[in-house]
């Protein structure tokens, strides 16, 4: 059953209750997620976005019960992912002559995923589409954000910004707008989903930011494709995604290790414990990334203005879990951010400038050249990491 957001445009997407994995197993949902789709009943009627396939059928159905699906005059695709455009095959098969309104990669997209070669109607920034009653549509290509194809569809009148991916987190609510939910889960789960999936476009979501506040149009909602849709104050989450794409921190150092033998793990208590006694309002987090949720830590890591990453050496190299969040940290191209290297060895101790060189790669400005223990730490070493640690809170 349909919610109304807004005069004659209802939400008749599904809340995803159940996930708990996105992205195949790239990223944790804790709290859910919702697929949000929109049907806009005016002069014309229009789909904006679709359902993720699991719930195809269902969404077709549902969606019968709010409307004829031969009056559909036009759907709007803002984004080829299937999380979005999941359900567009088994729509179409009952419509299939109605335009489909889209960028040029989103038709390369579409096309590549379900082989399907329905009407596409490609558009590009400031193209517009007459819905009847004094209103339109207006569409605002974002390449890379999250995809080549993404883009914002705008409703004129209602002044409804439809941001796809954009502004949007992966929070499961029948509650529908951002006022009626816990807004410290709502804010949590929103700087994740920019740390975790937008962060390497920060330079482009500023100047998308910028072009369509340059529209000169007033926002009262922003209706995104996933969590809640933004009625209150919708301009705070923009100011939010602004700051986040600066080079953004707070006054936290991110300590994240593996460890075999528990050596590793000393380690990084007692770099802990010396950051701590040198500076004793920095907020320390420290992370065994074998037991931890790799986003969770991802999303530590963007919040924080320094991070200490510690492996063993192991086969001349580090441990795959540190291997693994070191490959993601590396492709988040994180800035304005400090690193340093920490790890026990004990034959030829590789790991510590391994993971220094990874850090530069990445972006990090590499404070000094780490901290390597022989074997299990003992008490000289552990004097050595307090120490590092305190000089790591000087340094960051």
């Amino acid at each position: 059953m349909g919610k109304l957001v807004k005069g004659n445009v209802t939400w008749v997407g599904k809340v995803d209750w159940e996930l708990r994995k996105f992205h195949g197993n790239e990223y944790s949902t804790h709290r859910g997620s919702t697929y949000n789709s929109y049907l806009i009943r005016e002069g014309k009627n229009v789909l904006i976005d679709t359902v993720w396939d699991p719930f195809a059928k269902e969404f077709v159905e549902n969606l019968k019960g709010e409307i004829d699906l031969a009056d559909i005059d036009l759907v709007v695709a803002n984004h080829g992912e299937i999380d979005h455009s999941g359900a567009l095959p088994e729509l179409m098969r009952n419509i299939p002559d109605t335009p489909v309104y889209c960028t040029a990669n989103a038709v390369k997209s579409l096309k590549g995923q379900y082989h399907r070669d329905w009407d596409f109607h490609t558009v590009k920034t400031g193209d517009t589409v007459d819905i009847g009653n004094g209103k339109s549509l207006v569409f605002v290509e974002m390449p890379m954000l999250h995809w080549p194809d993404s883009m914002a569809t705008y409703m004129t009148g209602d002044s409804i910004l439809f941001s796809n991916d954009a502004f949007g987190q992966h929070y499961a609510t029948d509650l529908l707008f951002n006022d009626l939910v816990d807004r410290c889960e709502l804010m949590e789960e929103c700087i994740k989903y920019y740390a975790n999936i937008l962060t390497p476009f920060s330079p482009l979501v500023t100047k998308k930011i910028r072009e369509v506040l340059g529209l000169g149009v007033p926002i009262d909602m922003i209706a995104t494709s996933h969590g809640v849709i933004w009625r209150d104050n919708p301009a705070q989450i923009v100011e939010k995604y602004m700051e986040w794409a600066g080079e953004y921190s707070e006054d936290r150092i991110t300590i994240i290790y593996d460890t075999m033998w528990d050596g590793t793990r000393r380690m990084a208590e007692r770099i802990a414990e010396g950051i701590r006694e040198a500076d004793g309002k920095v907020t320390v987090k420290v992370f065994n990334i074998a037991k931890s949720d790799k986003n969770d830590v991802i999303t530590e890591v963007f919040r924080s203005k320094a991070v200490l990453v510690g492996s063993p050496t192991i086969g001349g190299g580090v441990t795959s879990g540190m291997a693994g969040i070191l490959e993601e940290i590396e492709g988040l191209r994180f800035r304005g951010k400090k690193a340093a290297a920490f790890g026990c060895y004990g034959w030829s101790g590789e790991a510590v400038k391994k993971m220094s060189g990874w850090l530069e790669r990445a972006g990090f400005q590499v404070m000094n050249e780490g901290i390597r223990c022989l074997w299990n730490p003992d008490e000289e070493a552990v004097h050595r990491c307090v120490q590092f640690g305190r000089e790591a809170a000087a340094g960051s």
